[in-house]
């Protein structure tokens, strides 16, 4: 067992490897930590500062990107592996991954990409993050991707169809055979539903889309605001949503610590294999905050991502990957030379063409793809 480490934890020294061998010295890291560092040094990573959470990216420059989410996820995650006694670094690798495959526009952009790939496969934001890392990022001369440990790949795949799996080999058995992944990639996930439900509600308050006496009146929110706002009667509202935020994110850390903690113990947990076999999640919220969660994800979803302001950028959004599909498919001597490439070998195959487009697309940043709709459809706008 690795130092510090809790027995059901994800063990360095046993991985089960990466896609292709490597014989270089890996500097003092740890195999998940090399995975991390290369997530951070990829071209994909940093285009997620350009691309949408909830706001369109030319919307202000205080609004949540995907790479501040992916950051506040990392946060979030080491804080509770650190108490569950877990592989903070492969935490974080998975954190900073995640949201690689994701469309420029959020989810608007990923449903109308996926609309446009019904008949081609489809497409899925986390199965596209996979992609990524193993094939489309290009940066090492004995493989394509980012040749990822398997623990880390398999964290990123969050959820999958079962006949989507078994086109996926390693990382889509868990899927077939009904196991669990790592209690790494449990925490991440929800890690990851601990920060965006936090930052949405920042995020809307802040843009003025979110009523705030209604927010505190019908959520979980409400109790920890009345106690901030009864602690410092005289601060701005702006200290006390943030105060506010920040116990949010303690109260369900703790929760979360707490319940799955019992669960383990319970469940005679002792081993990294003993994870895999349990039939649900060992990871989980305590079920009065579970009801308290849904709770404010159905306040979020009918007060803010359905709220007429966002509403009408993302089907402004959906129009132009729409479009940007639909001519890029039916004419691909408009795509990039390098993409022109991909399709060389294979021009009648319809299929490749519209994998090659929407790799393409969901590669793109917000600007870029306003920029490149311009460019496309406007004959005033240069080549």
């Amino acid at each position: 067992m690795e130092r510090g480490l809790a027995s059901y934890a994800a063990q360095t020294g046993q991985s089960r490897g990466r896609r292709h061998f490597e014989s270089e010295p890996t500097g003092g890291r740890s195999e998940y930590q090399r995975d991390r560092d290369r997530v951070i040094h990829s071209t994909a990573f940093r285009r997620l500062e350009y691309k949408t959470q909830v706001f369109v990216n030319h919307e202000g420059d205080l609004y949540r990107t995907r790479l501040t989410h992916s950051l506040e996820v990392g946060q979030v995650g080491r804080a509770i592996a650190r108490q569950l006694g877990l592989d903070e670094d492969l935490v974080e690798a998975i954190s900073l991954a995640h949201d690689l495959g994701h469309t420029p526009f959020g989810h608007a952009g990923q449903d109308a990409l996926n609309a446009c790939m019904a008949e081609y496969g489809g497409f899925e934001h986390n199965i596209q993050s996979l992609r990524v890392v193993d094939v489309l990022e290009m940066r090492y001369g004995d493989f394509p991707g980012l040749n990822l440990t398997f623990e880390t790949r398999e964290g990123i795949l969050k959820h999958c169809s079962r006949n989507r799996a078994e086109k996926l080999g390693d990382v889509g058995e868990r899927f077939l055979k009904g196991e669990q992944p790592s209690l790494e990639a449990q925490i991440t996930n929800l890690a990851d539903e601990i920060a965006y439900n936090n930052h949405d509600i920042d995020d809307g308050l802040r843009a003025g889309l979110l009523n705030l006496d209604a927010l505190v009146e019908e959520t979980m929110f409400g109790p920890i605001y009345r106690e901030v706002a009864q602690r410092y009667p005289t601060a701005s509202r702006t200290v006390l949503r943030h105060e506010a935020g920040r116990r949010l994110i303690n109260l369900l850390i703790t929760d979360l610590v707490e319940h799955t903690s019992s669960r383990i113990s319970a469940a005679g947990i002792q081993s990294p294999a003993d994870v895999r076999q349990c039939s649900e999640p060992l990871a989980a919220h305590s079920p009065d905050r579970v009801r308290a969660i849904r709770s404010l994800k159905s306040f979020l979803m009918q007060n803010l991502y359905r709220h007429p302001q966002v509403h009408r950028q993302a089907e402004k959004a959906k129009r132009t990957v729409r479009q940007i599909f639909e001519l890029l498919f039916t004419d691909p001597q408009l795509l990039p030379r390098k993409q022109q490439g991909f399709l060389r070998e294979h021009p009648g195959d319809l299929r490749r063409r519209a994998r090659v487009v929407a790799d393409y697309i969901a590669g793109m940043t917000d600007r870029f793809a306003i920029a490149e709709h311009e460019r496309l459809f406007n004959p005033r706008s240069g080549a």
